[in-house]
């Protein structure tokens, strides 16, 4: 008995456009999938973080802490001194989750400092933060300055005397000299939970400055 040609045979042509088709669906899914809940890259615009990053460094955010936080219906909560990528959504309320449109720096990247609740002064050059398990004070960058390369810078400037509200989070780039860093000592405010894209985790690009973090 003969067999009829199968769709494929009879429209080779077809087959082919459905067959890329079928690849590049399958691709952006997949590519979706990766930056929405495993991880993500960014290029650091500035010199707000030097000397830990630079300018056009690019970095890996790991957004799997996100998702699983996510999925439980909770916010996510990074460490002190991690270094974090949120959304910019300007000096506004925390009910604001979404990036600014039509701006440069539609994503920011900053190190960690302080959580809800606790009192944060930056006075005389020096960075305080004051909490219910050092209510004598302690200076947070001591565990994240490892050298004059990799850190906070020692010199900070600005005035600050402020508790952080609740849901949100007090950061700072790590270079403090002056205007060199707009964060949460200099008019950027505190950052909601929702706004956190993750930690970073890699710097992959330059290739000779690759490292974990």
């Amino acid at each position: 008995m003969e067999q009829k040609p199968t769709f494929g045979q009879k429209y080779p042509a077809l087959k082919d456009i459905l067959s890329f088709l079928s690849f590049v669906t399958a691709v952006a899914v997949g590519a979706f999938i990766l930056n929405t809940f495993i991880f993500r890259s960014f290029n650091v615009v500035g010199g707000s973080m030097e000397n830990t990053l630079h300018s056009n460094d690019r970095v890996i955010v790991n957004r799997i802490p996100v998702t699983l936080a996510h999925l439980a219906e909770q916010e996510y909560v990074p460490e002190r001194g991690q270094i974090v990528v949120f959304a910019n959504g300007g000096n506004v309320s925390a009910t604001n989750c979404e990036p600014m449109s039509g701006i440069v720096d539609q994503y920011i990247i900053k190190r960690v400092i302080a959580f809800p609740g606790e009192h944060v002064v930056v006075a005389d050059g020096t960075l305080t933060v004051y909490n219910d398990e050092h209510p004598e004070g302690f200076n947070p960058d001591l565990d994240t300055r490892k050298s004059d390369q990799d850190g906070p810078k020692e010199n900070i400037s600005g005035s600050v005397n402020v508790i952080v509200p609740e849901g949100e989070l007090f950061v700072a780039g790590d270079n403090r000299e002056g205007g060199n860093s707009l964060d949460s000592r200099s008019g950027l405010g505190t950052i909601p939970y929702c706004r956190l894209q993750g930690p970073v985790s890699m710097r992959v690009w330059p290739f000779t400055a690759i490292r974990f973090f």
